[in-house]
């Protein structure tokens, strides 16, 4: 069996090696001529999927590691019966660590106090729920809305958009880019979205760039409607508004589902259902090419009257969004180097970020209230 892998799934090589023969190879270079006798496809997000691609070729099944599928032309796979799979969910518990980051990053630096806010949750999926169990660790009142899961489950538990963006202090963005229909997602983030927020409100997208009219996002800024805004995904990646970049509080190059768990997560998933779909055992360990933990122990002092301040630092020790933040604005730096080349080159050489539950926190001076806490952003105790 051949197979063609995006040299930047994260253990390309071993996965899909005990599947078959591995060709891995820049995402560039994955062209008709390269697929003709390729029995299968591995792919990121930067590969479009489609008849140019496969046409004449003897590819039977493609992976995409991503939660993304907007990349892949699924009716074309179905019309050839060719196999699909993706990676939903793979990458969900770091986006939430790196929007649990985020959070407490704003609270110090906007001097933000979180007792009592109520954080919006645009979209309840794998991500979405995830954040919302890290956000009640945190003591955050959560608004919900999922149209598509309403009209499935009822409407107990959601609220309309209206009611969310009205009533949140915070509101983060977790949905999928649909272009059309009843769920359209995207440019739902428009003038109309942004002026419904409360005044001082917390913007956050982590989901897909075009689900936000970023001219719309910028005059919500400048008006000084909202207080402080995240972007991880935007409109024209990677080249980046670089404008819209110097506006924004915190601005990374869509990173937040890349932890080295996730990557790992998102082989594993495809490499199954190929395995699966080719009739074969799955037999791939990673545990052994994991990369050695930089941050196994925390021993940290309670702050007696500000919790989230504690969290802050904890949080800080294993993942600083800060620093991501700060690597993205060196571009602001550099104006004869080409901005699409740089941030593609960030999310190529990206660190090896391990997650909260690796990480095992030794405390001091704290009651069973922050000990709740931190056990709830998924963190070990000793």
């Amino acid at each position: 069996m051949k197979i063609i892998a995006d040299e930047n799934i994260t253990f390309a090589r071993q996965a899909f090696s005990t599947l078959g023969a591995v060709t891995v190879m820049p995402a560039a270079r994955i062209t008709p001529d390269e697929l003709k006798d390729a029995d299968a496809l591995f792919v990121r997000s930067v590969t479009p999927v489609n008849a140019a691609l496969l046409d004449g070729s003897d590819v039977k099944f493609v992976g995409t590691a991503t939660i993304g599928t907007d990349h892949i032309d699924l009716p074309y796979l179905g019309q050839r019966n060719i196999g699909f799979t993706s990676a939903p969910g793979s990458n969900a518990n770091s986006v939430a660590e790196y929007v649990i980051s985020s959070i407490l990053s704003l609270a110090r630096v906007k001097k933000i106090s979180l007792r009592g806010k109520t954080l919006g949750v645009v979209g309840v999926g794998n991500v979405g729920k995830l954040v919302v169990e890290k956000a009640a660790a945190l003591k955050l009142n959560c608004l919900l809305c999922d149209p598509p899961r309403t009209r499935s489950e009822g409407d107990d538990g959601f609220v309309l958009l209206e009611q969310l963006l009205s009533q949140s202090d915070i509101v983060t963005m977790h949905v999928p880019l649909v272009r059309d229909g009843e769920d359209k997602t995207q440019a739902m983030a428009d003038a109309s979205f942004f002026a419904q927020m409360k005044a001082g409100s917390v913007f956050l997208n982590t989901s897909r760039g075009r689900v936000v009219v970023e001219s719309a996002l910028s005059d919500a800024i400048h008006s000084g409607h909202l207080a402080a805004v995240v972007l991880d995904v935007w409109a024209g990646e990677p080249d980046i508004d670089l404008r819209l970049l110097k506006s924004v509080s915190l601005a990374t190059p869509h990173i937040a589902g890349y932890s080295f768990d996730g990557k790992v997560a998102g082989t594993a998933m495809v490499l199954r259902a190929a395995c699966d779909f080719f009739g074969k055992k799955y037999a791939w360990d990673p545990e052994y090419l994991m990369p050695s933990l930089k941050i196994a122990h925390v021993a940290l002092d309670c702050h007696p009257d500000d919790p989230y301040h504690t969290l802050d630092e904890l949080v800080s020790c294993v993942y600083s969004v800060d620093s991501d933040d700060a690597k993205l604005r060196e571009i602001l730096l550099r104006p004869d180097e080409n901005v699409g080349a740089y941030f593609t080159s960030l999310r190529k050489h990206y660190h090896s970020r391990r997650e909260f539950h690796h990480t095992r926190v030794h405390l001091r001076g704290c009651d069973a209230f922050v000990r709740d806490m931190i056990q709830g952003l998924g963190f070990q105790l000793g």
